[in-house]
């Protein structure tokens, strides 16, 4: 069981002759790391890996900078049937890599790497003059979807690792600490707990917590405080976790503690609403209504959730107006949350539609968790 299979690079290929696509430019990003394993660092020299159309007659090849070419011999990229094919200072990469597309691409389209550098992208323009340029995800957005097994077991050890994560935050809420303290304990913890590196870390308390995507700051924590800790990472595999939990330092108001109960109660309907065939925007509806029934809808102004995989924010998205059916092996959070002021609450889980129903790779508890002072 492959995380990052060799048989990637022809199904990208016959993806893009699906597409319509004359080939495929995938440059450093998640997009290469997915086809390869190659994990290539992000440089104005071009690191570039071209897939042409299935049927074209040309076989795909790693264009690298000389000085990266042992990195990429000893990347999983290295023990794939792909040529590697090294620049010099002085070469022009674009120019190597349009004369052998040249008869391939013809006046036809290349797909781009969705997350290309402009300055890869205009140099590419330049050098493919009468070339449509569109976004590889139009070929590979399918494949990323939807996880294999060896996908879903790297999400749950990134689960179970945020899940330890969280395990420890009530030890760092205490009124007279700041939020950029506890943050700072917080990723501290997170590359403790196995990840590679830290993505994020959310500390909202009291009034911020009413903010989504607040930053750390320096407010003090206070008695009766409700804090989101929304932290994320990236593990070694490549792949990601994001996990939300909401706290309370000391006796909550009374108003948000009931509040609390509702998000619960909406969270727990959105992922049992999870199942292959019903439509991504049906589990942001099964969020929605008990939060809206309670007169709480106005306060709950953001999607329920997003893919997750090699990046933290990718297809499929779960919000309304997305009519594409969830299929097994699509991974996304269920993250309702209810921001009604002067505090806020939020509880997010990664989940995986599976060929029944879901499977939550985030199990540390959902309750309100009460720290006591």
């Amino acid at each position: 069981m492959e995380l990052y299979p060799a048989g990637r690079i022809g199904q990208a290929a016959a993806a893009a002759q699906e597409a319509g696509i004359g080939a495929l430019l995938l440059t450093p990003g998640p997009d290469l790391r997915y086809v390869t394993g190659y994990e290539a660092m992000q440089l104005e020299r071009l690191t570039c890996l071209v897939i042409p159309a299935a049927g074209s007659g040309l076989d795909p090849f790693l264009v690298v900078p000389r000085l990266e070419l042992a990195a990429a011999q000893a990347s999983p990229a290295g023990g794939l049937d792909l040529e590697l094919v090294p620049w010099e200072e002085t070469g022009d990469p674009y120019r190597l890599i349009a004369g052998r597309l040249a008869g391939v691409t013809g006046t036809g389209s290349v797909g781009v790497s969705d997350r290309m550098w402009a300055l890869t992208l205009l140099s590419f323009r330049h050098r493919l003059p009468g070339t449509g340029m569109v976004l590889a995800s139009v070929a590979l957005r399918g494949m990323r979807m939807r996880k294999s097994a060896a996908e879903v077991a790297a999400l749950r050890e990134a689960g179970a690792a945020i899940d330890r994560v969280h395990a420890r935050v009530p030890g760092w809420l205490r009124p007279g600490r700041t939020e950029r303290e506890v943050g700072a304990d917080i990723a501290e913890a997170i590359v403790a707990e196995g990840h590679a590196r830290v993505d994020f870390t959310i500390v909202a308390s009291g009034p911020n917590a009413a903010s989504p995507h607040h930053e750390l700051s320096g407010r003090v924590l206070e008695a009766g405080d409700a804090v989101v800790v929304d932290i994320g990472g990236t593990m070694p595999s490549g792949y990601c976790s994001d996990c939300t939990r909401t706290y309370a330092v000391g006796r909550p108001p009374a108003e948000f503690a009931a509040y609390y109960q509702v998000l619960k109660q909406a969270q727990e309907a959105a992922c049992l609403a999870v199942k292959p065939g019903i439509a991504a925007e049906q589990v942001d509806s099964a969020a929605r209504e008990p939060i809206t029934r309670a007169g709480f809808g106005d306060y709950f102004f953001h999607r329920t959730g997003h893919g997750i995989g090699l990046e933290t924010h990718e297809d499929p998205y779960i919000v309304a107006g997305n009519t594409e059916p969830l299929e097994p092996g699509m991974a996304f959070s269920v993250e309702p949350g209810i921001y009604a002021g002067p505090h806020g609450a939020r509880i997010e889980d990664i989940v995986v539609c599976t060929d029944d129903g879901f499977e939550r790779v985030n199990n540390v508890t959902r309750e309100l968790i009460v720290v006591d002072i």
